[in-house]
């Protein structure tokens, strides 16, 4: 699949058929995330891949509410046979590498959000390009999360996504058009 099919095509996923994920592909995914680039290529983030449905289970129960109720990614979490935790160390993205360390950014101590936002998206679109359906899910309690994954306090969970086959493949969503997210030179010239 060329990327950019695999851009407009991959969807969030929340529904998994029980089928495992093979070891082989689950490592080229991992792959996949492992050659995200990242700032001076501190490559900040740690993967947990979770199978173990008790633990789904604990992690599911971390997830916050929406506004018109549960979180529809709670089921997912818990019936995917695959889920993906990034973790982010703080400190080293947005940073000098030079003792003594120093932020070089005005975006606050949080670059490493970028970080593993990267990794994430090579992981879900190698997934989608392999089959397998993701969803990226971000409304945790990220400290219950880092306690039952036993995340070291100098780390910090960013997301987490369920992993699997699909059992239906939802229909695109709208797209703005180009003309309302680009301008030229200026922000607001088009």
């Amino acid at each position: 699949m060329e990327v950019l099919d695999a851009m407009k095509t991959r969807r969030s996923i929340r529904r998994f058929t029980p089928q495992p994920v093979d070891d082989k592909i689950l490592n080229e995914l991992l792959e996949a995330a492992r050659w995200a680039p990242s700032w001076a290529n501190s490559q900040s983030w740690r993967l947990i891949v979770v199978r173990d449905p008790g633990i789904k289970g604990r992690l599911a129960e971390t997830l916050v509410g929406v506004a018109d109720g549960p979180n529809p990614a709670a089921k997912a979490l818990i019936n995917a046979p695959v889920a993906i935790v990034a973790c982010a160390e703080p400190g080293l993205s947005g940073y000098t590498k030079v003792e003594p360390r120093r932020q070089v950014t005005d975006k606050g101590d949080y670059w490493y959000m970028y970080d593993v936002a990267l990794a994430m998206q090579n992981l879900t679109l190698a997934a989608h390009s392999r089959g397998l359906g993701t969803v990226h899910v971000g409304s945790f309690n990220a400290g219950k999360a880092a306690e039952i994954l036993g995340v070291p306090p100098n780390f910090r969970v960013v997301v987490m996504t369920p992993l699997g086959y699909p059992e239906m493949e939802p229909a695109p969503r709208p797209r703005r058009e180009l003309a309302e997210l680009v301008f030229r030179d200026r922000f607001g010239e088009k």
